[in-house]
């Protein structure tokens, strides 16, 4: 089946053989450029199907193929979503599965978050051949194991992100069905509101946590209810300016007691821990697990969601990678032997598991790995294919992760991508993540690994306001855009030129989102570290952005939008732009619409700048909708601009 995967790739070796390519030089444009050659690599719940998707040429749309596990080498079932495309597989059952596929059907965006892709969930069942259409605008709530015809789907609008947050998304209404696989019919489980927006399911389909708004009193309510309950039971409230700080998620319902869950909340401490809670009593139990340099993200549960009851196995918190601590030795051996086993092993995962255990996916994807497919049975673990197996592990890079002190005694945490060749002094190229009110740790990094790739180091600070690392961490990002929290990434590269690992004269930024945001504040510092820089998607306008997310629920929510508009205003630092600019974003942007781009561009060349402007045509915010030509046209400019027109000499 290897075999039969890596010649899928046959269009992209014969496209990319043309590319010269020396082993000392960077690997060419177009390998970064091409979309994954798989992806959702599963097996059925019964162990006896694989179905995977896949991408056979640079331009092509993904099909879904299923094979027998019990002969690999069988030509497999092929399916193909045109005019639609398919985004997503999963098995809902030994014989189904649900697909979602998009269609662009508009040139333009009707506003904000409403993007040019039209989305519908897609059946299909293996024995008989057939479709089922199930609907518009819904997704996978939850899997329910123990009834093999029927899956919870929910109805919702809700737009996936590059690095970029909703801390509101819980509010945000939406109705949940339970879904017939045979007859394609739905049944209301649960219908959403203003005041009731999204809810918690348990394994077995029974809506069990939920959070609305009290608009007169100002608070945010929690409830709960038992399996069975028709009503809600309230167990907490809080003030809607505590709402942010004073964390309470539900990271699985305990398997034991239908009254208690396992929640991941601070308690009044500046971290977040893993608790036990008691929903009747209202009050929290046993601290299972803290720590005091980061929050507990998640939690890890046993690897046999069909064929086991769930059970606490461990939890997941920040470091070089997403790192875990797990509670239970079975899986805590069955994850070091699979390290042991794959190559260029960092970050391992179970992806799927047949009921009986015997036969299980995993995926391993890090700095040495873009990203790699698995399948171990009866004969021993088999590789099934990589996502660029273009990019060889020798010539990627490696990643280190560190702690450093900004000027004003803050400790921040940071990585750096290493090139594979060359030595330090690096030219540094600085890449904020996006949010900025998110957690990023690299794992697969593409755009960092293609910098340096080409040579550069490229930094990465998680700099206040970045979540995962506790209250204080977080809090004191607010109205620090553009000043402290720009601060925090010069303090970074100026303490990796201290290190001896970048060079002072050879220094840029790159960014997407509210990066790109950072990077045109970079543009205007005084005085100014950097040689160039590159804005991707940019927020040129705070106070437009904030206009656009008006009407979040709550007051409190305008609050933190509006607090996000203080700060440095790039529109407004035009005149003080000191270094040459790159600005690039896609022309229909639901996020980061494209209006901050038409309004930015004539105010610098008014102004007589060093700037150039890029437009990806069709591209939205988001790297699934950065197609072929997108990629090239992006990593093209990124290089030529870097190379020749970075400063005086280039980067």
């Amino acid at each position: 089946m290897f075999q039969r995967l890596q010649a899928a790739w046959l269009g992209f070796i014969i496209f990319c053989s043309a590319v010269a390519f020396a082993e000392n030089e960077p690997y060419p444009i177009e390998y970064w450029s091409l979309r994954d050659a798989i992806q959702s690599v599963q097996i059925s719940p019964d162990g006896k199907q694989l179905a995977l998707m896949k991408i056979e040429s640079r331009d092509g749309n993904p099909t879904i193929e299923i094979y027998q596990v019990s002969d690999l080498e069988k030509p497999p079932k092929r399916l193909a979503a045109d005019p639609m495309e398919f985004t997503s597989v999963r098995w809902v059952s030994d014989d189904n599965l649900v697909m979602t596929a998009r269609q662009k059907v508009r040139n333009k965006i009707d506003g904000y978050n409403q993007g040019v892709y039209e989305f519908r969930l897609v059946g299909y069942s293996v024995s008989s051949g057939a479709f089922k259409q199930y609907g518009e605008n819904f997704q996978i709530a939850s899997l329910l194991p123990e009834e093999p015809n029927a899956i919870l789907v929910e109805e919702t609008r809700a737009i996936g992100t590059l690095q970029d947050e909703d801390p509101f998304e819980a509010f945000r209404p939406r109705a949940y069905y339970r879904l017939n696989l045979k007859s394609g019919r739905k049944s209301l489980v649960l219908k959403g509101s203003e005041n009731f927006g999204a809810a918690t399911f348990d394994r077995d389909g029974y809506p069990r946590f939920t959070i609305r708004i009290d608009g007169p009193k100002n608070e945010f309510v929690y409830y709960y209810r038992k399996p069975g309950d028709r009503s809600w039971s309230d167990f907490n409230r809080i003030p809607e300016e505590d709402f942010l700080i004073s964390t309470f998620s539900i990271a699985m319902f305990d398997p034991d007691d239908a009254s208690k869950a396992f929640v991941l909340a601070n308690n009044g401490d500046d971290k977040v821990g893993l608790w036990h809670f008691d929903f009747e009593t209202k009050q929290f139990g046993e601290l299972i697990y803290r720590r005091n340099d980061t929050d507990v993200l998640a939690v890890r549960t046993n690897s046999n969601f069909w064929g086991e009851s769930p059970r606490l196995a461990g939890v997941v918190y920040p470091g070089l990678k997403y790192e875990s601590d797990y509670f239970d030795e079975a899986e805590a051996v069955l994850n070091e032997q699979l390290h042991a086993s794959i190559p260029n092993a960092y970050a391992v995962s179970i992806a799927s598991m047949s009921r009986d255990g015997r036969r299980f996916t995993v995926t391993n994807s890090g700095p040495k790995d873009p990203g790699s497919f698995w399948l171990v049975t009866e004969k021993g673990l088999q590789k099934l294919g990589s996502r660029n197996p273009l990019l060889a592990a020798d010539n990627l890079a490696s990643i280190e992760h560190f702690w450093y002190e900004a000027r004003d005694g803050r400790q921040i945490p940071g990585h750096i991508t290493i090139p594979a060749k060359g030595a330090p002094p690096y030219p540094l190229i600085v890449m904020p993540h996006g949010g900025p009110y998110v957690n990023v740790i690299p794992v697969w990094d593409e755009w960092g690994q293609f910098l340096a790739n080409n040579g550069y180091l490229v930094f990465g600070p998680n700099y206040r306001g970045s979540t995962g690392y506790g209250v204080d961490h977080f809090l004191s990002s607010w109205e620090e855009h553009g000043l402290a929290m720009q601060d925090d990434k010069d303090d970074g590269a100026l303490y990796l030129v201290d290190q001896g690992l970048a060079d002072p004269d050879r220094i840029a930024m790159f960014g997407w989102s509210y990066g790109g945001y950072a990077a045109l504040v970079a543009a205007s510092r005084q005085p100014n570290i950097y040689q160039c820089t590159i804005a991707g998607a940019a927020v040129a306008d705070p106070w437009m952005q904030y206009n656009y997310r008006r009407g979040e629920p709550g007051s409190y929510s305008d609050r933190f939008g509006r607090q996000r508009s203080t700060g440095i205003r790039p529109i407004e630092e035009v005149e003080n732009i000191n270094i040459p600019l790159l600005m690039i974003h896609g022309d229909v942007d639901q996020r980061v619409p494209f209006e901050h781009y038409r309004k930015y561009k004539p105010l610098v060349e008014k102004a007589g700048k060093d700037a150039q402007f890029v437009v990806l045509e069709g591209a939205d915010h988001f790297s699934n909708t950065l197609f072929f030509e997108h990629q090239s046209d992006l990593y093209s400019n990124l290089i030529r601009f870097l190379k020749d027109d970075c400063g005086p000499d280039g980067l």
